[in-house]
Order: C-alpha cells, then sequence, then structure tokens
C-alpha cells in the first residue's frame, strides 16, 4: 500500500513541479510535505513505511550509477577540462569537510555527530559508509545529505542566475560537489551538460572524501583538545 502511496505522491509532486516551475515546488520537498502528515495523522511507523518502500532504495545504487550515461557523452570535453575538474572538486571537498569540522568543533558538538557530519556532500551510500567507518551515526548522516541536497536542488539555479553564472562547467561541478545525486538529477532536468559535470563531480568528490575524511576526523579530535 505505501509503496504505491509513495509513486502517486511522487509523480503528482513532479507535475505540481513541472506546471508550477518554482525552486521551493521540487518534487522531492512536496513529496516529503505530503507524505509526513500523512503518516503522522494516520500514526503509521517509520519501520513499517520504510519497510513497503524498501526496494526504492536499493534503487539508489543503480541510479547513481545512471548517471555515467551524460557523463560518457561530454567525455571529449572532460578530457580538455580535466584540470579544472580535479581542482575545483577538491578545493569544494576539502573546503566542506574543513568547515563542517571546524564549526562543528567550535559549538561543541560531540566526536559522534562530527563524524556523521563529514560526509554531508557526498551521495548517501557514501556518507554513510564514512560515517560509520569513524564511528558517527548512519542514519544522521543520511539525514545530512538529504538536507543538503534538497538546499541544492532548491537553491543552485536560482542562485545561479542571479550571478550570471551559465557555463555548465561551473553549474554542474558546483551542484555535484555540494549536492551530490539530488542536485545531479535537478540539472538531468536543466541541461544535459549541467548533469554530465555534476555527475562526475558526485564520484570524484565522493572518492576524496573517503579517503580524506578518516584526516579530518583526526584533526577534529586535535582540535578539541
Amino acid at each position: 500500500m505505501w509503496l504505491l502511496v509513495t509513486i502517486v505522491v511522487f509523480f503528482f509532486s513532479r507535475f505540481v513541479s513541472q506546471k508550477v516551475k518554482h525552486p521551493l515546488c521540487n518534487p522531492l520537498l512536496l513529496s516529503i510535505v505530503i507524505i509526513i502528515p500523512i503518516l503522522s495523522v494516520l500514526k503509521v511507523p517509520f519501520d513499517s513505511y520504510y519497510a513497503d518502500n524498501e526496494w526504492i532504495s536499493y534503487l539508489l545504487q543503480p541510479a547513481v550509477v545512471a548517471l555515467a550515461y551524460p557523463l560518457y557523452e561530454q567525455l571529449p570535453q572532460i578530457r580538455v577540462n580535466w584540470r579544472i575538474i580535479m581542482l575545483a572538486c577538491g578545493v569544494g571537498s576539502i573546503g566542506s569537510m574543513f568547515t563542517a569540522t571546524t564549526i562543528a568543533v567550535m559549538l561543541g558538538a560531540d566526536m559522534d555527530l562530527i563524524a556523521s557530519l563529514l560526509g554531508k556532500s557526498v551521495t548517501t551510500p557514501i556518507a554513510m559508509e564514512v560515517s560509520s567507518h569513524l564511528g558517527g551515526e548512519p542514519a544522521i548522516a543520511a539525514i545530512l545529505v538529504l538536507l543538503v541536497g534538497l538546499f541544492g536542488a532548491i537553491l543552485a539555479y536560482p542562485i545561479y542566475s542571479l550571478l550570471g553564472v551559465t557555463h555548465p562547467i561551473a553549474k554542474g561541478l558546483t551542484m555535484g560537489t555540494v549536492s551530490h545525486a539530488l542536485g545531479t538529477a535537478t540539472c538531468a532536468e536543466k541541461d544535459p551538460k549541467d548533469a554530465a559535470y555534476s555527475s562526475l563531480a558526485l564520484v570524484v568528490c565522493g572518492v576524496i572524501t573517503s579517503i580524506l575524511a578518516p584526516t579530518f576526523f583526526t584533526f577534529a579530535l586535535w582540535l578539541s583538545q
């Protein structure tokens, strides 16, 4: 039952999003706004809802892999601009982990939360694995990834328009670096070129974060002393 409800709500939200064409009418955000009150009013436990929709969760990783198609289409441009790509992804990943670690320590966050924060700007499976490896809470990491992705999906293109950013490399790399799969899905609806660079940034930043997260966690331990 809840699988059918989820699918119907999502397609309804997507229909509304296509008609209204406003950043706040993001299909995922609208789906959340509709489904949570339904579950609350009917007092449906989250475990029951999740069990009915478990197979959708299994589709997350294949969906990320499918983003390689626009990447393949833009391979010639990617080969030409690989230095810019690596620099942008490196700076973005390191900057994200550094600011998250520093601010969290300054605010007195415990190490479990800091471990969950380090993967906030990569896709969910990587973030959960990084958090688990560092002793954090994978569930918190997943929620943070969702929030960051939603902010990017909702606000990125209005910010691009405000600042006059039009180049697909600039739009795609920033979206993939900061807002991972949700941002990349938004790019796919806007421009295939944006989606290609966003999916590339998603993968590269995932690798960089997986490698450097333990170092930043050690840095957090040092700062907190």
